[in-house]
């Protein structure tokens, strides 16, 4: 699934003729999966929901304004800063990559790969990194960044956010869009003009596999530690007194902290039933910058710009039993092929058959099988992997690959519902935070756009109807 681009038209930097609408845009990405399963009947587990840092929008902090040229009109929209807060501790602040999609007061966001958003479909992508790492706020020498950038005038910090939000927007969408005010625009050329192609950060923090499986009296996994923190602290199951599983490195040592590489064990005593266990990490620790952040909810998808120490974790699960296949199911969702990947793979001594979706397989003792599910852009799913033995494990989601631009068209306008009428634009030496605007209005004018817009999807592969999470807007 690619993303479409349109070229830039020449445009006057003069004043222009603004819809009266204003509007916080971003988009609405690939939710990470959840799922919930049983080893063997009566025997719950939680799968993996997700790595790195999770976080609640505060809103948007350090803007200015900007202009979408559109086939209906002109439309001023805000363009700037986002900060987060990180649960557990920490402050993030993004831009976002969506400029035709609303964000949701307070909703939840959790960090994730590119390939799960729009970013990992679309090629320049890693220019937008390169963005961010030589731009406000990660250059906060905002004289300096001035001088290189060649804008003449004062640069304030709204302008070099909406400078930065607007050439972030040129690359992430493909619109035409300037800056309304002259310095904050003249910083956007030049970071659209100069952007290079950079690779993906990696995650804060993740588990891999994020699910291992094997007999009881095993150790299972290894589990490997990915982080950019100096050390992270390993938690066993809530139940490990009474269960007697433990945490151990592969000589059988317990581990309460280990570092990035490490390798992880879940011992299982021989006597245990057929059963799950959770595995949790946690750290503190930097979030890379150019990691993106997607919501729960139909939210926009942000993309870090900076990060204080924030609360890191990341969660494996692991499942055991003592005869026959023993399954170890996880899924990503994949928007190269518009779909979500579901991988079981067989650590038993037989085979193990599941049904996915309405089909039947197999996968053979020591292998693995990854089953891909088409899904509908922007529709809540809802599936489960059957076995035998009453295994059920199900995922739930919505699949977000493709920003607003490309799925209606750069040149459609699609958020400003009937035609308003034109007003003048705002003094282009003032910024749209200094004339008083609150960032409440723009946050209000999203959430009833996103009613409109993106209402009344329905379910694509469904077992029970899974509701929007929309009450985060």
């Amino acid at each position: 699934m690619s993303v479409s681009f349109s070229a830039r038209r020449l445009r006057g930097r003069g004043s222009a003729r603004l819809a009266a609408g204003t509007l916080v845009t971003g988009i609405v990405a690939a939710t990470v999966l959840a799922g919930a399963g049983t080893a063997s009947a009566g025997d719950p587990g939680t799968m993996p929901q997700h790595n790195g840092a999770a976080a609640t929008i505060d809103g948007l902090k350090t803007y200015g304004a900007a202009v979408i040229h559109g086939a209906a009109g002109d439309t001023q929209v805000s363009a700037g800063l986002f900060e987060m807060s990180v649960e557990g501790g920490g402050m993030l602040h993004t831009y976002c990559v969506d400029i035709h999609t609303p964000t949701q007061q307070d909703a939840k966001y959790h960090e994730t790969a590119w390939s799960g958003t729009s970013l990992g479909t679309n090629k320049d992508a890693g220019r937008i990194l390169w963005i961010l790492e030589h731009s406000y706020p990660q250059v906060n020498d905002l004289a300096a960044l001035a001088k290189k950038a060649g804008v003449r005038g004062q640069l304030t910090e709204q302008d070099a956010a909406a400078g930065t939000q607007v050439a972030i927007w040129r690359h992430s969408d493909g619109v035409d869009v300037d800056a309304l005010d002259p310095q904050a625009e003249q910083l956007a050329d030049y970071l659209e003009k100069k952007a290079k192609k950079a690779a993906e950060p990696q995650a804060s923090l993740t588990l891999d596999p994020p699910v291992v499986a094997g007999r009881p009296g095993e150790r299972l996994g290894p589990v490997t530690v990915r982080t950019d923190a100096q050390s992270v602290t390993v938690s066993p199951p809530a139940d490990a007194a009474t269960s007697g599983i433990r945490i151990v490195d592969a000589k059988g040592e317990p581990v309460t902290t280990a570092g990035n590489g490490s390798k992880l064990y879940v011992e299982v005593p021989e006597d245990a039933e057929a059963g799950t266990a959770q595995l949790t990490v946690q750290a503190a620790t930097s979030v890379p910058v150019g990691r993106a952040f997607v919501s729960e909810s139909r939210s926009q998808t942000q993309i870090l710009a900076g990060s204080s120490e924030s609360t890191v974790s990341a969660t494996a699960s692991a499942s055991w039993t003592g005869e026959g296949g023993i399954p170890a199911v996880s899924a990503r969702e994949n928007c190269a092929a518009g779909a979500v990947d579901v991988t079981v793979a067989n650590q038993g001594d037989a085979a193990f058959a599941f049904t996915l979706a309405g089909a039947e397989y197999t996968v053979e003792a020591g292998s693995s099988h990854t089953v891909t599910v088409p899904l509908n852009e922007d529709q809540p799913y809802d599936f489960t992997v059957e076995g035998p033995d009453g295994f059920q494990q199900r995922f739930t989601g919505m699949l977000d690959c493709r920003t607003k631009a490309a799925e209606l068209g750069t040149t459609t306008q699609t958020v400003t519902g009937p035609t308003p009428s034109a007003v003048s634009a705002p003094d282009t030496d003032t910024n749209l935070a200094e004339t008083g605007a609150s960032s409440a209005t723009p946050w209000i004018t999203g959430t009833a756009i996103a009613l409109v817009v993106l209402g009344g999807a329905g379910l694509v592969i469904t077992r029970q109807r899974q509701g929007a999470s929309g009450d985060h807007g």
